[in-house]
């Protein structure tokens, strides 16, 4: 199992929300946790790139990791 860190604030937010029933943080915590994943779905694309066993699959994650990020064709080689 894996460990992921969260700053501290988003942390206190979602302590509030899941024991206090507080929604008042509702979109900060939905708008954190989606770019948290996207931080995480673009790392892991990003270490598939580099560690794929074939060279095609490589750079099908690379493409993958540059889509992700917004890279555009024109600027890739």
């Amino acid at each position: 199992m894996k460990n992921v860190m969260i700053p501290y604030d988003a942390f206190i937010k979602l302590i509030r929300f899941h024991l206090l029933d507080d929604e008042s943080g509702r979109d900060d915590i939905k708008d954190f946790l989606e770019s948290k994943v996207d931080s995480l779905t673009r790392r892991e694309l990003y270490s598939k790139s580099k560690t794929a066993p074939t060279e095609e699959e490589r750079e099908a994650y690379r493409n993958k990791y540059l889509d992700a990020i917004g890279m555009h064709q024109d600027f890739r080689w």
